[in-house]
Order: C-alpha cells, then sequence, then structure tokens
C-alpha cells in the first residue's frame, strides 16, 4: 500500500504518525541542500551569461526614458527641440547638438545632463540613482543600441489600434468544424479541441472509468466527495444520460454555491480584515461572501452579477428601508441584493492608521478599485498605467485616471436594514431583555453569598422575591422573544458594507499624476472610458455624470459587443474544469499574457454564453457533457507525451490537486464531522497553542462551528489560517486568477501531525466502528445491573445515565449523567424541570458536577465550560488518574463531592467542551428543592485492558452506601472488516489485493500494543494518500 502525499511515504504511521518529527533534520540537510541548488542556479543566470546590447535597452533604458525623459522630449513637447522617443531623435539633437554620442560618454550631454554635473543641465529636476546613471553610460559606451529606428517605434509593444490584436477584436460567431472522428464530438466542444488534435498529430485519450467521472463531478461541482452510494450508483448505470442528470443534480445541490462561489471570491480579492499594521476586522464582508454564494446557486445572469458589483446602487436605486419587523419589504430584496454585490469594492485591503494622510488614503483605494476592475472583469493589467502608459498594452495613463474619477463620486457607507422605526423598537425592548439578565445574576449572587447555608424566614423571603423578580422581567418581554442567548448579535444594528455616493461639494477632482506620484498633479481628468477599448467595443455613449458613471462603466462591460468580459468568464470556467484555461494567463488578456491555444473554441465559448442569457450553469453544461471533459487523466499515449507533453491542446485531462478548503472539506466529510450549515458570520476554529494569535483568532464559541466547509474559516489579511496558508491559499491583497500548487514538507507535516487532522482521522474511525456496530462503545455494567441506559458521546466510550442505582430511596433516583470520551467532544446537559415540596413548578436547579483526567497517554485535557451559550469557566485537567477537579473553583479532590455549583432555571442549557483529553470522565448531578444530596462519582482506567475491551471501574458513593462495577466498553472486535468501507469512504473504490493486506498487517501490528487507536493510524494513514488530496 503506497500510502503517500505529495511523494512523501507515510512509513512512520507504523510509529503511530508522532514519530514524523525524525524527520525534521532530514527535513532540514533537504531545505540546505535545495537553497544551495537555488544560489548555484541564480549564479549560473546572473555570471554565465551576458546580457545583450537590445536586452540591456528594453531592460534597463527604455523605462527611463518613459518614465523620466518622454514627457517634455517626445511626440507631445520637444523642450529645446530635441526628441528622445526614437533613434534618430536623440541622433539630430536639439539646440545643443546631438544628444548622445555612441560609445563616448563623456562626450554625450545626455550623460552630462542626468549627472547634474553642469549646474545649468541638471534633468531630470530630480536626480537619477546612481545604478540608473550608471545603466545609461554603460549602454552608451557599448554604442547606444537603440532599436527604436522611428517615433512611432518607440512604443512599438504597444497596440496603436486595438482591434489588430486578438483579444480586442469582436467575438467572432463561429460554426464548429468537421472533424475525423464525429462519432467522438458530444457537444461542439469536442470538435474544436478535436481539430487541433488532428492537426498536431495527436489522438483523444479514453474515456474514464464511472467511478474517476463521479469523483471528479462532485469535486468540480460542489467540492465534496462522493458517498460510496453515490459511486456505486452511477457505476451501474455510467450511460451519457446519467451523466447529464448527475449534472443537474449537483448544479442544483446548495453546495455548488459554494463551490464556485470561493472561485470567485478568489477573483475578487475577498478577506475579512483590511491588512497592513493593524489589520482592521471588516463585520460585514461576509455578507458580499454569501451574495455571491446565492448568485451562483441562482444562476444569475453574469451581466447582471457584474452589474451588481459594479453599479448595484445606481442601477437598482430604490430606497430600501426596512419595515418596524425587522425585515425587509418583499419588492425591495431584489434592490438590496444589488447593493450588496458592491461590497467588492468595499472589502480590498485599506489603510486605517489614523497619521496616513486623507488624499493618499482616496488615491489608493481608488487604485485599488481599479485594478480589482481590470483584472476581475476585463482580464487586463491596469496598474502599469498608475505611473505611464503601458507600455504593451492600449491603457494610457489618461484612461488609467479616468477610470478613477468614474469612482471619485463614491465611498463606502454600511447600510442599515433596520429603518428608524425598526431601531426605535429595538431599543425599546432592550432595557427588558436586559431587566431578565440582571435579576437572574441576583439570584445567582444571593445564592453564592448563602452556599451552605440554612436560611432563615426573612432570608427565604429575600431569595422569593428575587425569584418573582425573574419571572416578573419574563412576562414583561414580547411574546416569542429569545433567552439564554448571546446579547452580541441583538445590541447590534444589522448593516451592509456597501457603495454609495459622496455629497457632490465634496467629491474631489481627479489629477494626471506625474510618475503616479500624488505630490505631482497635472491636468485634472474627467470620468471616461479606456478609450482604445472603447473603440474596440463600438461604444458610443458619453459619461452620464457623478451618479451614474459606474452604471456607464457596468453597461459599458456586459454590452453584448464588448470583446472581453464573455471571454474572460468562459475562461474562467473552463479552467476551473480542465485545471488549465484556453488563455493560460487568466487575468492578463493582453501582449504580455499567454496567447488562446484554442481562440475559436474561446470565441465559440463566448459567444453561446451570451446567447444563453450569460447563464453559467449552462456553461458548466456544453463543458461537462463533452468527451474532452470525460477523457481519462492517465496518460496512456507516448507518441501524445512526446509530442504535448504539457497537454496544451487538452488530449487528456488534468490531474488536479485539491484546494485548501476542498482538502478541509473532504477530511470532515469522510469522517462524518462536516456541518453543511450555510452562510453567516466567519468561524474560527481552534489551533494549537503554539499558532494562536491573541485578538485576531478568537476561536467561535459552538464547536458546532469548527467543522463548517472551509469557505466560512475567517480570513484575516494579516494572520491567515496556517492550513489554508500551507495549501496554497492565495494571497489576497489583489485579485487571485488561480491558485498556486506547490509541494513542500510542512504539507506532509499538517497532514501526518496537526490535532485536526488527528481528531478527524478518530472521528474516521468512530464512523467505520458505528456503522459496523452502533453500539460498540456503549459501557457494559456487567449481569444483573439492570436499569442504565446508553447512548454514543464521544470517539472511545460512553454515555451511561443511572436510573435506579438500588442503594437509595425513591427520592434518590433522579438521574446521574456519566460520560466518558476521548478527545474532542461536546457534551450537552438540559437542566430538568423542578418541584418543591408541594409539587409547584418553575425552581431553580442547583447542578454540580466534577471533571477526572484518565491520563492513559500522558496529555492533560483542556475544557470550557458554557452556560446557555455563555462561558462559564475554562481551564486543564492535569491530575492524576482518578482524582477530579472542579471546573469553576478548580479545587480538586479525591473521590469527594466535586465543587461545581450552578443554580439554573429549568431548561437552562450546560455544554462542556472538552479539547484534546485522553480519557476523562464527567459527572453531573441535578439537586432539586427536594433534597436530593450529591452523588460523586470516581473513574479510573485499568493499565491493562482485556481482550474484552477496556477496563472501568466506578465507585459510587451515594447514601453512604458504595457500589463498585467493573465497566467494560464494547469493541467490534474486527477491524478488520472495516477496512472496505475504509476505502470506499476515503477513495471511492475497495482497496487492492495488496493494499489490502498491508493495511490488515499494520493493524495486527498496532492491535497489540494500542487497539483502541490502531483504526484512526490507519485513517489517518488514508488521509495521507496522494489518492485522497488529488482528482483526476
Amino acid at each position: 500500500m503506497s500510502l503517500k502525499l505529495n511523494s512523501i511515504w507515510i512509513g512512520p504511521v507504523r510509529e503511530k504518525v508522532g514519530c514524523i518529527r525524525t524527520l525534521l533534520p532530514v527535513v532540514a540537510r533537504v531545505t540546505q541542500f535545495a537553497a544551495v541548488c537555488y544560489l548555484l542556479c541564480c549564479c549560473h543566470v546572473t555570471f554565465g551569461q551576458e546580457e545583450s546590447p537590445t536586452d540591456h535597452f528594453e531592460s534597463a533604458i527604455r523605462p527611463l526614458l518613459i518614465a523620466h525623459c518622454i514627457e517634455c522630449h517626445g511626440p507631445d513637447r520637444q523642450e529645446s527641440g530635441l526628441r528622445l522617443d526614437s533613434r534618430p531623435g536623440w541622433i539630430k539633437g536639439g539646440d545643443r547638438g546631438p544628444a548622445i554620442v555612441p560609445g563616448d560618454p563623456e562626450n554625450s550631454i545626455l550623460l552630462l545632463a542626468v549627472k547634474h554635473a553642469d549646474p545649468n543641465l541638471q534633468m531630470p529636476e530630480e536626480k537619477l540613482s546612481d545604478a540608473d546613471i550608471a545603466a545609461i553610460e554603460k549602454w552608451i559606451r557599448e554604442g547606444a543600441v537603440d532599436p527604436r529606428e522611428t517615433a512611432e517605434a518607440s512604443s512599438k509593444h504597444v497596440v496603436s489600434d486595438p482591434r489588430t490584436f486578438w483579444s480586442f477584436q469582436p467575438v467572432r460567431d463561429l460554426d464548429p468544424p468537421a472533424v475525423s472522428q464525429p462519432d467522438w464530438v458530444r457537444t461542439p466542444v469536442d470538435a474544436f479541441i478535436l481539430a487541433q488534435l488532428d492537426t498536431n498529430g495527436l489522438k483523444p485519450s479514453p474515456r474514464a472509468d464511472a467511478r474517476t467521472l463521479v469523483r471528479r463531478a462532485y469535486f468540480d461541482l460542489i467540492g465534496l466527495p462522493p458517498t460510496p452510494e453515490q459511486v456505486a450508483a452511477f457505476e451501474r448505470e455510467p450511460t451519457q444520460d446519467a451523466w447529464a442528470r448527475l449534472i443537474d443534480q449537483l448544479l442544483a445541490s446548495p453546495q455548488y454555491g459554494e463551490r464556485w462561489g470561493r472561485h470567485w471570491l478568489d477573483v475578487a480579492r475577498y478577506a475579512d480584515s483590511g491588512g497592513f499594521e493593524t489589520d482592521v476586522y471588516y463585520r460585514n464582508a461576509w455578507r458580499y461572501r454569501d451574495y455571491v454564494v446565492k448568485s451562483f446557486n441562482d444562476d444569475k445572469p453574469y451581466d447582471v452579477f457584474v452589474q451588481e458589483q459594479i453599479a448595484g446602487d445606481e442601477l437598482w436605486p430604490d430606497d430600501i428601508t426596512l419595515n418596524g419587523n425587522y425585515t425587509i419589504a418583499p419588492e425591495k430584496v431584489r434592490h438590496l441584493e444589488a447593493w450588496t454585490g458592491t461590497g467588492l469594492y468595499t472589502l480590498g485591503p485599506q489603510v486605517h492608521e489614523s497619521n496616513m494622510d486623507g488624499k493618499k488614503i482616496r488615491y489608493e483605494t481608488y487604485s485599488d478599485w481599479v485594478d480589482t476592475t481590470g483584472a476581475a472583469f476585463m482580464g487586463l493589467t491596469f496598474s502599469c498605467a498608475r505611473c505611464h502608459d503601458h507600455k504593451f498594452d492600449p491603457i494610457t495613463q489618461q484612461d488609467y485616471y479616468a477610470l478613477q474619477a468614474i469612482f471619485s463620486a463614491s465611498r463606502e457607507i454600511e447600510y442599515p436594514i433596520i429603518d428608524a422605526m425598526g431601531i426605535t423598537d429595538f431599543k425599546q425592548h432592550y432595557p427588558r431583555i436586559l431587566a431578565v439578565e440582571e435579576s437572574r445574576r441576583a439570584l445567582q449572587m444571593f445564592d453564592a453569598r448563602m452556599a451552605g447555608k440554612a436560611l432563615s424566614a426573612e432570608e427565604q423571603t429575600e431569595r422569593q422575591n428575587l425569584l418573582n423578580a425573574i419571572a416578573n422581567n419574563v412576562l414583561a418581554l414580547p411574546e416569542n422573544t429569545a433567552l439564554g442567548v448571546p446579547l452580541v448579535g441583538l445590541m447590534e444594528t444589522p448593516t451592509v458594507s456597501v457603495l454609495g455616493h459622496e455629497r457632490p461639494e465634496l467629491i474631489a477632482p481627479v489629477y494626471l499624476l506625474n510618475r503616479g506620484e500624488l505630490s505631482r498633479p497635472r491636468d485634472a481628468v474627467a470620468p471616461g472610458l479606456p478609450e482604445a477599448l472603447k473603440r474596440a467595443s463600438g461604444w458610443q455613449e458619453s459619461m452620464p455624470g457623478h451618479l451614474k458613471n459606474r452604471a456607464a462603466l457596468a453597461q459599458w462591460l456586459t454590452s453584448p459587443k464588448h470583446p472581453l468580459t464573455a471571454r474572460v468568464m468562459v475562461n474562467r470556467i473552463w479552467h476551473g474544469h480542465f485545471g488549465r484555461g484556453l488563455v493560460g494567463s487568466l487575468n492578463d488578456f493582453g501582449q504580455m499574457g499567454e496567447r488562446p491555444t484554442h481562440p475559436e473554441l474561446l470565441d465559440w465559448l463566448a459567444g453561446q454564453f451570451m446567447k444563453s442569457g450569460w447563464s453559467i450553469k449552462q456553461m458548466h453544461r456544453t463543458m461537462m457533457l463533452s468527451s474532452t471533459y470525460q477523457m481519462h487523466s492517465v496518460a496512456t499515449s507516448e507518441e501524445n507525451a512526446s509530442i504535448d507533453p504539457q497537454n496544451r491542446h487538452f488530449w487528456k485531462m488534468n490531474r488536479r490537486r485539491l484546494e485548501a478548503e476542498v482538502l478541509w472539506d473532504s477530511i470532515h466529510s469522510v469522517a462524518g464531522t462536516l456541518n453543511l450549515k450555510m452562510g453567516g458570520r466567519p468561524v474560527v476554529p481552534p489551533l494549537e497553542p503554539e499558532a494562536g494569535a491573541p485578538g485576531y483568532w478568537i476561536v467561535s464559541a459552538d464547536p458546532a462551528e469548527h467543522t463548517r466547509r472551509g469557505l466560512y474559516i475567517l480570513q484575516r489579511r494579516n494572520y491567515r489560517f496556517p492550513m489554508f496558508d500551507v495549501f496554497d491559499l492565495p494571497v489576497n491583497a489583489v485579485s487571485a486568477p488561480a491558485r498556486d500548487v506547490t509541494t513542500v514538507a510542512p504539507q506532509a507535516l499538517w497532514m501526518m501531525n496537526n490535532p485536526t487532522a488527528v481528531r478527524q482521522s478518530q472521528a474516521f474511525a468512530a464512523r467505520l466502528r458505528n456503522e459496523l456496530n452502533a453500539d460498540w462503545n456503549i459501557p457494559d455494567f456487567g449481569s444483573g445491573q439492570s436499569g442504565w441506559a446508553g447512548n454514543k458521546s464521544g470517539i472511545h466510550a460512553g454515555w451511561a445515565l443511572r436510573e435506579d442505582n438500588g442503594n437509595s430511596t425513591d427520592a434518590h433516583d433522579d438521574p446521574v449523567g456519566t460520560v466518558m470520551t476521548h478527545g474532542m467532544t461536546s457534551v450537552v446537559w438540559k437542566a430538568p424541570a423542578a418541584t418543591d415540596v408541594s409539587g409547584n413548578s418553575g425552581w431553580p436547579v442547583e447542578i454540580r458536577g466534577g471533571l477526572w483526567n484518565i491520563r492513559r497517554l500522558g496529555r492533560s485535557g483542556q475544557w470550557k465550560l458554557w452556560h446557555n451559550n455563555k462561558l462559564l469557566s475554562e481551564g486543564t485537567v492535569d491530575d492524576q488518574c482518578g482524582t477530579s477537579a472542579s471546573p469553576l473553583q478548580l479545587n480538586t479532590g479525591s473521590g469527594g463531592d466535586a465543587a461545581l455549583k450552578c443554580v439554573a432555571m429549568p431548561g437552562d442549557m450546560f455544554r462542556l467542551e472538552i479539547l484534546e483529553g485522553d480519557f476523562v470522565a464527567v459527572q453531573l448531578s441535578f439537586v432539586t428543592p427536594q433534597g436530593l444530596r450529591d452523588i460523586a462519582a470516581d473513574f479510573s482506567l485499568n493499565a491493562n485492558p482485556t481482550p474484552l475491551g477496556w477496563q472501568y471501574s466506578e465507585s459510587i458513593a451515594n447514601g453512604g452506601q458504595p457500589l463498585t462495577n467493573a465497566i467494560r466498553v464494547r469493541r467490534s472486535g474486527d477491524d478488520m472488516s472495516q477496512v472496505d468501507r475504509a476505502w470506499k469512504l476515503a477513495l471511492g473504490r475497495l482497496p487492492t489485493k495488496d493494499e489490502k493486506a498491508e493495511a490488515e498487517e499494520l493493524l495486527k501490528s498496532l492491535s497489540a500494543t494500542d487497539p483502541v487507536t490502531s483504526m484512526s493510524l490507519l485513517c489517518l494513514a488514508l488521509f495521507n494518500m496522494q489518492e485522497f488530496a488529488y482528482v483526476d
């Protein structure tokens, strides 16, 4: 069995995985060796090859002339009669004669000027750096090679007529070509692909097997692995009709929007904080994330999707105030959604340091908005034009600042989704909610003060008055008011961060900046569209004015004649399915980007995209129903591999590694712990202590949130989730067109050693045991011990509820709940309804309990105790076997009454969250007004397990009558029968004969010393297989 992750063999799993630390010195040596090789390669490039004079001009001289000279000595201005935009220009020279004497730097006026050697000839005003001056001197001494033979050639890389470059030409309406194998063509996509395969002497690969196809479809469309049953269903009917039904089923899944929304969030540089020094948290960024997910699930037309993000407030400007019932009127939901789309521009990197100049902040913000618009929707790099005309694409500096001027009337606002009436209602009821909390707190303080004392008649009356106050305050609340929930959400006025408009008198003019420097403004610039692209699209409309300029930009981008918008998006979709775009540079359709490998196919897809009403889901169907998509990823043809080793012509499918979030989701899905709850604020799962970041990573209170999909995990710019960072989450400072794929040692170390991976492997093992034997972890208290009810809890042990221990009167028959658990778990108790001696209900219940840690493997238990989702206490249980610790008072004892005490009303919820404990026993008892005494329990683990399972001994002290039992936790007894199921869940197939033999040998070896964890180690090994982390 080859248990691999990125070619690292997990042999150390035989030594309980933790021994991977012994590889660290090896990793260090490998890293040193790689660093030396890298430096040697760099030295070879630097010193082994001489730069040609032409290369030197292009890399060092041309940028200097553009940045410092052409403005005053170019086609528009020729100060002193000198032009430096062509070789004939500087040979002719100006008033002082030729500017350059090739081969003679000492007699070249240009070098004299840039050195500032003559006080009457110092150009440019701001002296160049010594390195720049040295580059010019070197250029002149070597002959002043300058390929710009004419003035027009000075910008030869720039397309003067954009209609001559492929991406600026109109989208062509093409018919599929005739091909040699018409039977292979399932959709027109195949005709275009096959025609190019024929031209290049390539043959298409065979269709992939059913298992590979169904896993490919699930990961591509919803980002989750299929269940064994789902794989088997398609294997029984792997027809084209069944394939089409499967695609439709997945496109209808709500998880589709999460998967493809994540792709778009990369493009939108989504994050939950601003970055830079303060990394301010964006409390509303998640609303844009949920908007994107919903838009993909709704198959919102892409042109509308674009329009909403750029100008939702301008195109749907209706008033969206809400009614007093905290809801939005149905007819206005559409408008609020459109406004939410403009959140694209509110979640970029932002500087919040108070000492930064306001103009500078505004300038950087506008630059981010222009760059994001160009990259996301047009696939062009606009940032080059910030300082000078784009060297390669038809984007001038004037165009850049004209786009900034389009945004100059916009500003970020937080729009309340409760109107004034709703806020008034909220303020009216909030004091009543607070009064309930205060009265309950008063009762708690009274009971704490009187603990252990007999109450006098006056004190009993005082306590009754406190109870009455609670009841009266509850009755004063509006009907259906939620109690016992955190008030944080209630106290916050819900808002959405969107773009709005600045007051006209406050709109600052935008200037064309000399070299992009804010301190060197030139002429004011009016709002406008890039001229060359405007001509290419045939757009004739003028800009309508500040309140509609973004709307004009959005409508231009989504006009059918725009040459880029549809091409760029279908190329992104193709990349998402095939691992490589038809244009490899997804965010650069300009001259420095890659040329399309299949330009006719790209145009046909773009045309179909617009004809289908800009439907993204229809584009998925078009691509996935093709034979091209259904090909195998294995290179079965040596001839094909020799002709096209990079598979640029798509003669086979590309194998792809799962992205960080999909890998996270897959691990939790296979383990059976994935929480598919959708939407809402970002969640913050726990980290190992050494990875914590105080103030930046506040763990979510509810453990159920810790296993949400990776899409919903908090994404800060300055502190990133470590697992995602290791697996190539893109830097979200700018638009990210595609994910990098690296293979580095920390990836294997995370998969083998990280507590999350280990915990999920344990959960995976528990899932296997539960499916085979549902009551495998119910405690067995031996024959003759009746009255025990069992229910699963935790990983290795069970929940025991004693309803009658046979040693006390009826008054002592209330339940004692005991949990024995291993690893991370969460246990919830609900306070029962209590009655007083007269039968009146509604009395408070005293809850007592204790924690015990059984340190079988030597790790201490971390715990947190919550009361109605409010943290009561937290700490570490680090006692030796058989002793107890009190969560609240942190007292320790040895079998006596535990010290945890808390007064609760009937229906109150208590949750004990246990992190990283080995074996933790928890006991909780309820004391009602009937006077039931506390019951204490003490557990210890026998050192040597018997063949029947782990042995626990229990002693119960109750009413002076001790009772001792041997508690056996049942095991399945047959781990081997779980191996097949493990492979099916993790990989969608049965193990091979060799894999199964090695797995069984491994289990036998581990079971001899550690039968409880042997299966979880095998599950951890499955997580580390290459096949688990890659999709064919």
